[in-house]
Formats: C-alpha cells, structure tokens, sequence
C-alpha cells in the first residue's frame, strides 16, 4: 500500500540529501502531514545528530535525532529547562504572541514533582485495574456498532470515540461532551493555517477561552463537592495544587486532556494502518493474539503519537561537540531516536515480536516521561484483545491523511473497511 505521495516523498529524499547541511530544517508540519520527514532524520543521524537551523519561523533551534544524545538531554533538567516561562515543552513555545500557560510538564522541581503526584493516582495500578471493565465494555460497544462491508473512518468511529469516553471518564464530565473535550485538544497541537481545523490564532484564542469556561465549571462543581477519583477532584483538594491560579489549574487541563487523547488516539490508527502495511505481522498477531501487549508496544514506537519535546538550555554546555548557549532552545525529536540504527536493531521495521519491544522514547525518560503511559498501553491493549476477538481483519482501503503538526504526530482519517464473511 502507498502510503503518501511515492513522488512528492522521493522528490524531498532527493532534496535533503543534496541540501547543504545547515540548511536542514526538520521542523516542517508540511513533511509530517506528508510523511516524508524520515530522510532529514536520517541524514541527520548519520552527518549531525546535534544540529542548528538558524531561521526557523519560531527562531533558531537545535535538533538532537539520536536515542542516547535525546536521553541525556530528557533527564538533565538541571541544564535543560521545561520551565513554561522558558519557553515550555513545544519548539512553538516563547512566540511573542502566545501567553504561555503553565503546566506541570512545563515546569522543573521541585513544583513538577508535587503537582504530578497530585494527579498519578488517577492512573496507578489500583485506578486501572478498576477502569479496565469499563473500558472493555466500551470498546466491546464501539466494535459492535460498526458497519461491516462498508467503507468508515476508523480514526472518527473508533480511535476517538474510545479515548474521548476515557477521558471524559478521567474528569468526571458527562459522556455527552466528550467529543467537546477531543476537539478542544486537537485545537491545543493544531498549527493554524489555511484549511487547517483552526485558521488563524484569533479563532484558537476564541476557541480556548470556551474550553478554559468549560473546565472552570467542573472545577468549581469539585470544589465544592467530597474528594473523589477523577483528576480535577484531585487537583481541587490536593493540599499542593488546590490554590493554584486560575491559568496553572486551565494548563494542567490542556497537558491532560492533551496527553490523554493524543498518545491513545494516533496509536490505535496508526497500528491498523501498520498491520496492513505490514501483512506479514497482522497474520502473526491473528495466529498468536498472546503477542498483543508486544504488538502495542512496537506501535508505540513505531507510530512515536507526539514527534518532539523541547526544552531551553539555561546555562552553556558543550554537547556532543556542539556549543549550545544559555537560552538556546533544544528540540528532542523523539520520532528519530525511535528510528535509531545504533540502539534499535532494524528500526524501520515493524515488528511486533520484537525482543525488547519497550525499548522506545515515545513516552519520554525521566521525571517528565509520560505520565498516563500505562493507561495508554491498556486502552489499546484491550481494544485489540477485543478487535481479534470479532473481525479476521480490518482493511485500510485508502491514504490517511496526517496531522499537520510536528508536536503531535497523527491522524485526521484512515478509511477502511471490515469485509463481510462469507
């Protein structure tokens, strides 16, 4: 299956390799929607895995391409900074335009640490394994209710229907809105432009102050209510988070609503169109279904839902041989290092029995790694446990069409269709 444009993606192969180094510029939503990145990757692995473009439209960066050299950057945060004020966590972070809202990814200890452990009850093991019928049952609703023999969008039918009512779950908002909350999301990552879900940042900024007005009554609703387990109980009593500002509560909302929907969503699409591509491994999911919690982890680190982290050196260090200076901004493509030859035998390929399956950086290392990763890992766990269960196959008929970002790395539409047995 042609997955993108053979020609456009060949041309830009051509282009990137030929182009003089300094010249690269991997932060390009355009090649992401086209899945045509992976060339300027790979050269800069290969050439300059520290690399510097000076004009970028957010300003010059550095990109860090390489597994080990994106962990060493992740779990250094004492040189490199996630600090919202800094700049934050997206390589868009710092624009003039654009009052930065802070959040406990944004930030650095001691304030991330007691902020995060505000809300990790939601997602530990206990709160998990309670969720995880539920969940089921949900996933078991949505697979009943799809059309056989007919062409649909699994991402809309599907991967957001699942995770919108987990999220909507994790908050305690009614079912009815969680469509509400995946849509609010998707405006959070989406770099306005023309066509694009949001068109200019007046309509983000419009959209959000709806979103913040939204998130503000269920707050108020817990404040005033007995602690309970959903994440904005949690955070409307925890002694650390339970005074915090208007605008720090409205930017732990967007990290949640963000990482809750985002990781989940794109994984799910992204292993249906994996499998297909790659037949031979879809054959051997449906022999052997004990190999879903592998397949789920090679998806995860093949698909990499979220492209990049940034974070803003706050004093000058020489890394790698590269002279990165205090304020510099320092992108760690993590959607390369999961591609990286030297620590990931065969990177490129998708194999879902893989003999260290959770050797990837899709949720981050360290004391910023993913906070909901297992959550994650179970949703899609189950909703394969449950797919293998009722269909032989699901089949993607035509081309997904990306996600324009280079932050979030994912789908807007996979067409497929589920045949009828004979």
């Amino acid at each position: 299956m042609d997955d993108g444009s053979l020609e456009f993606k060949e041309a830009t192969a051509a282009e990137v390799w030929n182009a003089p180094l300094e010249s690269l510029d991997p932060a390009q939503p355009a090649l992401f929607q086209a899945d045509a990145m992976w060339p300027i990757f790979e050269r800069l692995r290969k050439e300059d895995p520290v690399h510097y473009t000076a004009e970028h439209e957010f300003g010059p960066y550095w990109s860090i391409t390489k597994y080990n050299d994106i962990m060493a950057v992740d779990t250094n945060h004492q040189v490199f900074s996630s600090d919202f004020m800094k700049g934050g966590i997206t390589i868009a972070g710092g624009q003039a335009n654009m009052d930065p809202l802070p959040m406990f990814i944004a930030m650095d200890p001691p304030k991330h640490d007691v902020q995060r452990k505000a809300v990790s009850p939601a997602v530990a093991p206990p709160a998990l394994a309670a969720m995880a019928p539920q969940i089921r049952e949900r996933a078991a609703g949505i697979l009943d209710n799809l059309p056989i023999g007919e062409e649909f969008d699994w991402v809309d039918l599907v991967s957001k229907e699942l995770t919108a009512m987990t999220l909507a779950t994790l908050f305690d908002a009614p079912q009815a809105d969680r469509r509400k909350i995946t849509y609010w999301s998707d405006v959070v990552t989406c770099a306005p432009a023309p066509g694009a879900l949001v068109e200019t940042l007046e309509q983000k900024m419009q959209i959000f102050s709806e979103y913040h007005a939204y998130f503000t009554g269920l707050w108020n609703e817990k404040v005033n209510a007995a602690p309970h387990h959903d994440l904005i109980s949690m955070l409307a009593h925890h002694p650390a988070t339970r005074n915090m500002e208007p605008r720090e509560y409205f930017g732990n909302i967007v990290l949640l609503t963000v990482g809750g929907n985002d990781t989940t969503r794109n994984t799910i699409s992204g292993s249906i169109l994996a499998l297909n591509q790659n037949p031979d491994q879809y054959q051997k999911l449906r022999e052997n279904p004990d190999l879903i919690p592998s397949m789920v982890s090679e998806t995860i680190r093949w698909q990499t839902p979220l492209a990049h982290m940034r974070r803003t050196a706050v004093e000058d260090i020489e890394f790698q041989g590269k002279k990165i200076k205090a304020g510099d901004k320092v992108v760690m493509w993590y959607v390369s290092g999961n591609r990286d030859d030297e620590v990931i035998e065969n990177p490129n390929a998708y194999i879902i029995d893989r003999e260290r399956p959770r050797q990837h950086i899709s949720f981050g290392f360290g004391i910023h790694r993913c906070v909901g990763n297992r959550l994650a890992e179970l949703q899609l766990t189950i909703i394969w446990e449950e797919i293998l269960k009722r269909f032989p196959t699901v089949e993607v008929v035509g081309q997904p069409r990306r996600s324009f970002s280079t932050f979030v790395k994912g789908y807007e539409t996979l067409p497929v269709v589920i045949p009828r047995r004979n």
